[in-house]
């Protein structure tokens, strides 16, 4: 099962997302693909808003993990760039966030693929040309 959706600028990628974010659950891990300035950080924002979080969110680029709390889930938002396998995401403290409280989404989550759930929700997001994007997404009914 499958969605695709081409955003004709920033705008659109995040009330796109922000619809995506009103149907994730606690539990439910969003594994990204797509390259550099892709704009996956700009889908989470979108995310987050849709899952009644604060437009506060930024690249967790040098952090390895960004937090956002809300009153019944918290979105925790990864960047998997410099991680390469189990061993290393042992280190980030990944395996100790309340998945089953929250919702997580993985940007370059290709770099630990073996460690995401079986019902991971997949989004890939491909740079068309500066302002569009093709947004595809994978892994649950809920997005058909």
């Amino acid at each position: 099962m499958e969605m695709k959706f081409e955003s004709k600028n920033t705008e659109q990628t995040i009330r796109f997302a922000e619809k995506i974010g009103k149907l994730l659950k606690k539990g439910d891990v969003i594994a990204y693909t797509g390259g550099l300035g892709a704009g996956k950080t700009t889908f989470t924002r979108g995310l987050a808003l849709g899952l009644g979080l604060e437009d506060s969110v930024c690249s967790p680029t040098f952090s390895i993990v960004n937090e956002y709390r809300g009153e019944d889930l918290t979105l925790y938002h990864f960047d998997m760039y410099r991680i390469m396998g189990a061993e290393a995401l042992e280190t980030t403290g990944f395996y100790d966030y309340p998945l089953e409280e929250s919702v997580f989404a993985v940007e370059w989550s290709e770099n630990i693929s073996d460690e995401l759930p079986d019902d991971t929700i997949y989004i890939d997001i491909k740079r068309v040309d500066d302002e569009t994007r093709l947004i595809t997404i994978k892994g649950d009914e809920r997005f058909c």
